[in-house]
């Protein structure tokens, strides 16, 4: 009977995708991919539903990052697939694995001018690993192994499913179906992770012991890697002190005695040897080089990626799995242990510098100024987060002044609890990447701390987490534009056009609060300590779709936040 039964592309697709350990997926159904949507969660996959393919496909990225398996979007054809790229590309430069699949036109049709007909393996090239456009139903589950498979090995990033309408449509029977995916199955070919060498291990422990400054530095590489056992390992073990780039906060906790973020400019501008797991030496670390870092220091890279370590040409690199290496190094450490003391002057001047820092900071998060700045609302949330516990929430941050505050402020206890604008610098990932934590780790709550224009990009997408009822808590700080609103000298309002809002400027007292009301959830517009507050308290509690608005003076933040060089 089983031999007569047929099945179409769709539930093909969706069997495969199943067989590989895919339970999620995110996208925006329409022609031609509405039918593989069903057939996928009829075989147990969650279809999470967005308004638009950009906020789908962050989180679809950041879904790929908390996860360590690939997001999958979903897009239709042409436009779909080219909104699907503002996430395949965050993903790529993340270094997260994701896979996008999207609905193509007829093959009969290209070039005649079909309905949403694009060159799509043209258009991802940029952006992927990889790329596959299946012709043929028969080429389905070997394509989907593939494209699965790739995103996750060695440096994990973006690959590319490309499926015309006319194969979507095409059937075979079941057997045929089951031993298809058998056969691709036994085929994968999954890259071995290249182990380190006994010599390399023994030039990294000497040049640890030699330095008199040492420095570890991890990123979110190491956090994907899920080293933070082995980091904290070394880091106790050897007494150095450790600088996380901002997505590898939390790995160990910001109030560590030896975390040194506190004290960055002095920490990597005197350090003489440099322990970089996980994280590239691009503009977050100033490229490792002067005048930031001091000319004559050496790096370890341990990377995943060979091509990393050949760009940066450090004094070592260690080419693996971060997590594997650190194991490696721990041991031939502890078999011949050293430790810098808290009375080293190295760690004593890192020390110094961080209570001197911290200090400094405390006080002046300690003033409450009403109309609110950056700091009061930024302490106000930092404690309600704290006197949560554990599990801490996963802070979702975005926004020039917003992000950049909160970085400092916001303290992370737990890996992989922040996600922010990342490598590429990417606004709009907020709804998204708040949609995706939820999803992949329903036991946390989901707090973002947003800027006005942030949120904007994604701000529809609260009706997405009314509809699904997730534990999201949306905070936007409210100054009225990008930066803070009109920010011109009166010289420069001139023209034809002078009466228009200036370009950073949007609707002041906007009620954002109102939006998520609309579908059902809950608004709060603040001004106040104490107001804000109660909203946090109670919001938290619910655990329930909310959006605060918090009214800040437009003329707090400053242009670009700590990026004004570059415009």
């Amino acid at each position: 009977m089983a031999e007569s039964t047929s099945i179409d592309c769709n539930l093909l697709v969706a069997k495969a995708l199943a067989r590989t350990g895919i339970n999620h997926m995110f996208g925006v159904v329409g022609i031609p991919v509405t039918s593989l949507a069903n057939r996928s969660v009829s075989l147990g996959i969650r279809f999470i539903a967005f308004h638009n393919e950009q906020s789908a496909g962050y989180a679809a990225s950041a879904y790929g990052y908390l996860t360590g398996r690939p997001g999958i979007l979903l897009t239709v054809s042409g436009p779909g697939c080219v909104h699907g790229l503002a996430g395949l590309s965050n993903a790529t430069t993340n270094a997260w694995p994701m896979v996008m699949i999207s609905g193509s036109c007829d093959q009969h049709d290209f070039g005649r001018g079909d309905f949403q007909e694009l060159d799509q393996i043209a258009a991802v090239k940029p952006f992927v690993k990889m790329s596959v456009k299946a012709k043929h139903i028969s080429e389905i589950p070997t394509s989907v192994f593939s494209v699965v498979d790739h995103a996750g090995s060695g440096r994990p990033g973006g690959c590319y499913l490309d499926i015309p309408s006319d194969v979507l449509h095409q059937t075979l029977t079941e057997l045929e179906a089951d031993k298809l995916l058998d056969d691709a199955e036994r085929s994968r070919n999954l890259q071995p992770v290249r182990s380190v060498t006994n010599d390399e291990i023994g030039k990294a422990i000497s040049l640890i012991r030699k330095a008199e400054r040492p420095l570890i530095v991890f990123g979110k590489g190491a956090a994907l890697a899920r080293a933070e056992d082995e980091i904290k390992t070394l880091v106790e073990k050897t007494g150095i002190p450790f600088l996380p780039t901002p997505m590898g906060k939390g790995l160990l906790p910001d109030t560590h005695e030896l975390a040194a973020t506190a004290a960055r400019s002095l920490a990597i501008g005197k350090c003489d040897v440099a322990v970089v797991v996980g994280a590239r030496l691009n503009w977050l670390l100033h490229f490792g080089e002067p005048p930031k870092w001091s000319k004559d220091v050496k790096f370890i890279l341990i990377d995943i990626d060979e091509g990393e370590i050949e760009l940066r040409k450090p004094e070592l690199g260690l080419v693996g799995d971060a997590k594997k290496i650190l194991k490696v190094l721990n041991k031939e450490i502890k078999d011949d242990p050293f430790c810098f003391g808290q009375t080293h002057p190295w760690i004593e001047a890192i020390t110094n510098k961080v209570k001197d820092n911290v200090s400094r900071m405390e006080g002046q998060l300690a003033k409450d100024v009403v109309p609110f700045n950056f700091l009061t609302p930024m302490r106000i949330i930092r404690d309600a987060i704290i006197g949560l516990g554990s599990p801490a929430p996963i802070l979702v941050s975005e926004g020039a002044n917003t992000m950049d505050v909160g970085r400092s402020v916001l303290v992370q206890m737990e890996p992989r609890t922040r996600l922010d604008a990342g490598t590429w610098g990417t606004m709009g990932v907020g709804l998204g990447y708040c949609i995706a934590a939820a999803v992949a780790s329903p036991d946390r709550l989901v707090v973002a701390v947003e800027g006005d224009s942030g949120f904007g990009f994604s701000a529809m997408e609260v009706e997405t987490l009314v509809r699904y009822q997730l534990p999201v808590v949306v905070i936007v700080f409210n100054n009225g534009g990008v930066y803070g609103g009109d920010r011109r000298n009166p010289e420069d309002i001139t023209g034809p056009y002078k009466d228009d809002p200036a370009p950073t400027s949007f609707v002041p007292g906007a009620a954002y609060h109102l939006l998520i009301e609309a579908f059902g959830g809950k608004g709060y517009l603040v001004g106040t300590p104490d107001e804000l507050k109660s909203a946090l308290t109670e919001s938290f509690s619910a655990r329930k779709p909310a959006v605060i608005n918090v009214t800040i003076d437009p003329y707090a933040g400053a242009e670009s936040g700590r990026m004004q060089h570059k415009n």
